[in-house]
């Protein structure tokens, strides 16, 4: 196949792929207008039982919602990925730069009385959900405050709704469910009932997952899981499509 003009193939990229972390830890957000409302996070109350948790409708601002959308990772399968294993364009990437700001730190710790200084941030995204996702855990113990902001304009399903729960063993015995509803932020303190998980549910479910750990060797140990996890699925799907082909 004849190769493209150079001209052409430089024009064509709009997102990136990313080996580095964009931003480095700490970092100060720009001072352009913000894609996301820490005051209504401020402003919302810590539900402190069973576990401690807030639920923020609205967190990224529906102005950004479109640019956001357009350059969410390309992610077609399911699975966990860090930014480093995806591509994005620059309006997600100033989502990211947002979430990793000290400004943003600080309302987490304030909201939850935690001091989170030296801590190392995490991220993954998720693109596509499939049956077997969605699973009651409570997290690791290494995660100590767990974040997912979902991006999805809409949802009609009654599965892929992550729900909160009372106990370990009943998806049915929820303290309340969210909906993957686009720009929502659900926020909780991980500890040993903080229970959650959802009704099975196959196809697009876009969710940003950010944690802050307790250290570094839990990021690259984490990360390399997700990329080991990501690629067992992807295995597992091309011989599912062999299998069906044959």
């Amino acid at each position: 196949m004849a190769s493209k003009p150079a001209s052409e193939a430089r024009a064509l990229p709009r997102k990136r792929r990313n080996s580095i972390w964009p931003f480095p830890r700490g970092h100060v957000a720009s001072p352009m207008a913000s894609m996301v409302d820490l005051e209504r996070f401020r402003a919302t109350p810590l539900t402190r039982e069973p576990f401690e948790f807030l639920i923020v409708p609205e967190f990224v601002r529906a102005d950004a919602r479109s640019a956001i959308h357009n350059d969410y990772p390309e992610v077609d399968r399911p699975g966990s990925f860090p930014l480093g294993e995806v591509s994005y364009g620059s309006a997600f990437s100033k989502l990211i730069e947002e979430m990793r700001s000290s400004e943003f730190r600080t309302a987490v710790e304030e909201k939850f009385g935690v001091d989170l200084t030296n801590r190392p941030d995490m991220i993954t995204v998720r693109g596509r959900c499939s049956e077997k996702d969605g699973k009651i855990h409570t997290d690791s113990e290494t995660k100590i405050i767990t974040i997912l902001i979902y991006m999805n304009a809409g949802w009609e399903s009654s599965g892929g709704r992550l729900r909160l729960l009372r106990s370990g063993n009943n998806l049915d015995d929820m303290i309340l469910e969210v909906p993957p509803t686009e720009g929502t932020l659900l926020a909780f303190r991980r500890s040993n009932n903080s229970w959650h998980g959802h009704k099975p549910f196959s196809g697009p479910r876009r969710v940003i997952q950010f944690n802050w750990v307790t250290s570094e060797a839990v990021v690259r140990r984490e990360q390399n899981r997700h990329r080991f996890s990501a690629w067992m699925k992807k295995i597992r799907g091309a011989l599912s499509g062999e299998k069906k082909a044959a």
